[in-house]
């Protein structure tokens, strides 16, 4: 397996974690197993949060080893397929950075039991940090896999 694919499959994974995170702390997963009991599972989204965070982990350690191996991969693409894929990458790029300190931040205030600040900062930390999650398939899926025949 490619370490680009690697990336896209640990962020895909992410993506699914915070999905499934974000169910079990509205009560729509969790007690009752997917009954949409209405119920939150703190313990349930406690654990898959946990899981996203150690899944990013993976792939930003291996990015970022890779990147410094390997160095710039260029898009292959010219007009409107660049223009695509720039209008995905930069707030990809810029946002994926911000999100470290913010993810840590989130994480270290639930596991102090600081609740309502979690809480205050999981609004937005959690809808960036799946796009960021999001948007690097997309970008490895433009990089890889949108290639032209030849």
């Amino acid at each position: 397996m490619s370490r680009p694919l690697l990336h896209a499959l640990l962020n895909g994974c992410a993506s699914v974690l915070l999905t499934c995170g974000w169910l079990a702390i509205k009560g729509r997963l969790g007690r009752g197993r997917g009954t949409g009991s209405g119920e939150p599972d703190p313990e349930l989204h406690k654990r898959f949060m946990l899981g996203a965070l150690a899944v990013s982990a993976v792939f930003l350690a291996s990015y970022l080893e890779y990147h410094q191996r390997v160095g710039h991969v260029p898009f292959w693409g010219e007009g409107w397929r660049r223009t695509v894929y720039l209008i995905v990458l930069v707030p990809h790029v810029i946002l994926a950075a911000l999100m470290v300190p913010a993810i840590v931040w989130t994480v270290v205030a639930a596991l102090r039991g600081r609740l309502e600040r979690h809480r205050r900062v999981a609004r937005w930390t959690l809808p960036v940090w799946l796009y960021v999650s999001v948007t690097g398939v997309a970008v490895y899926w433009m990089l890889y896999v949108w290639k032209p025949p030849g």
